[in-house]
């Protein structure tokens, strides 16, 4: 499979090429929502840790919820 996905694969299939090309852009797409979503999470990692000081705020005692 993975020599397929790298073009290693030769003949004259017109279906085995086309299936190769449409496995390669299927990885490049993968690997392109892998970046962008990694770097997704490590913005909302750094906004969560930036939201963490608020968590450090001491309240002696919880006030009342109103009804």
């Amino acid at each position: 499979m993975a020599k397929a996905l790298l073009g290693y694969v030769g003949g004259s299939d017109p279906r085995v090429l086309s299936e190769m090309r449409r496995l390669q852009q299927r990885v490049q797409d993968l690997e392109s929502e892998l970046i962008r979503m990694q770097a997704e999470n490590d913005m909302l990692s750094a906004a969560a840790r930036r939201d963490d000081s608020m968590l450090d705020i001491d309240v002696p005692q919880a006030e009342p919820a109103l009804t």
